[in-house]
């Protein structure tokens, strides 16, 4: 396989073809994100499956035992291949684009707030049975994250990386991307933080908590449209990126408290404490707001997606990423590679097989 450049970002192939996705367990309402009539003619959407890459390997190393023949820990790396043929089975993909934290990928965002992401808990095994030491734990996280972006090399996917960017922005540019212009997005993650960029053709699928979220659907469980999501979580805060928020005013309060935030309208912070000081008075929450302004505008600069974090070089790799690598499937290097590290017994059938699918579909 072509070996990417040295220009600070992995970057691999493309797929096509279009075809009728038979079998999928996405509901049918989420298909095209409420895009179309039901008195319409059905037409097949293009389907590109972004993955949230470290969101993904490392719910499969905390929950999957999985040992090699040698007795070494491979639940990352094994698990992560796994959970991708089951998402490729479930969704059918014309394509797949995964993304990486680039290395300090929360640069930018700490030197603004040197809080975030600080204080987080080191992850935590979830299995009594521990065979390698604290330091030896270490190594291997690291060996499973490396060697599983070598398999994904020999796919025919793309995985992007860009130093001091996180997988948020990436995902960002992605999913924005004119390219894509058409496509249903299946954005893979378990982040909230993602929930902003649904819209009429992007979706996300929550493996975790086995939850398929759109726009429809947010505003519906939670009164407020993708496009106020970060607004409202600037306001709320985040505990996991230890980013406070307005004490005592969450979600269900924003949405009680704030009820324009559910119109398909981008409100900024201007609106939100204008309104906050006409009701100010009637209820703490109001009140709450306006004392905490520096914070709910710090908090968004963060949290924001919609202008995601890249440099316009950073732009250029991800277009050069997405527009000129072909795909290619090196199944044989894939066999030798599981063997070599002592996978056992494993079917990946379903996956060479859609792995082949989109390399033929590319050829068309």
């Amino acid at each position: 396989m072509t070996t990417p450049p040295s220009n600070g970002i992995l970057l691999l192939s493309l797929s096509g073809g279009i075809g009728r996705h038979k079998g999928l367990k996405i509901p049918r309402q989420y298909w095209h994100a409420g895009s179309i009539p039901a008195s319409s003619t059905i037409y097949i959407m293009k389907r590109l499956l972004v993955i949230d890459a470290l969101n993904l390997m490392f719910r499969n190393y905390i929950v999957n035992p999985s040992l090699s023949t040698n007795g070494q820990p491979i639940g990352g790396l094994k698990g992560f291949l796994q959970s991708l043929q089951k998402l490729i089975r479930e969704t059918k993909p014309d394509q797949v684009v995964i993304c990486w934290d680039g290395e300090g990928g929360s640069q930018r965002r700490k030197s603004q707030n040197k809080g975030y992401k600080e204080g987080r808990k080191p992850i935590r095994l979830n299995r009594d049975i521990r065979n390698l030491t604290e330091n030896e734990e270490i190594s291997n996280k690291i060996w499973q994250q490396t060697r599983l972006v070598e398999y994904l090399n020999e796919l025919p996917i793309v995985q992007l990386m860009l130093p001091a960017v996180e997988a948020d922005d990436i995902i960002s540019v992605v999913v924005q991307h004119p390219s894509f212009a058409g496509w249903q997005k299946v954005i893979v993650s378990s982040d909230k933080d993602f929930f902003q960029l649904c819209d009429g053709e992007t979706i996300v699928f929550r493996p975790i908590q086995k939850q398929i979220i759109n726009q429809t659907g947010l505003v519906e469980q939670h009164g407020i449209h993708p496009k106020n999501f970060a607004l409202a979580r600037a306001i709320a805060g985040d505990k996991s990126d230890n980013l406070p928020g307005v004490g005592g005013v969450g979600l269900p309060t924003i949405s009680k408290r704030f009820p324009f935030l559910a119109e398909d309208v981008s409100y900024d912070i201007d609106t939100l404490m204008k309104y906050s000081k006409e009701h100010a008075g009637k209820v703490k929450a109001y009140t709450n707001v306006l004392e905490k302004r520096a914070v709910v505008e710090e908090n968004y600069r963060l949290m924001q997606l919609y202008i995601p974090s890249v440099s316009v070089q950073g732009r250029q790799k991800i277009n050069y990423a997405l527009g000129n690598f072909k795909p290619e499937f090196a199944k044989t290097n894939v066999k030798a590679m599981m063997i070599e590290d002592g996978f056992g017994v494993v079917n990946f059938v379903d996956m060479y097989a859609w792995m082949n699918k989109i390399v033929a579909d590319s050829r068309i």
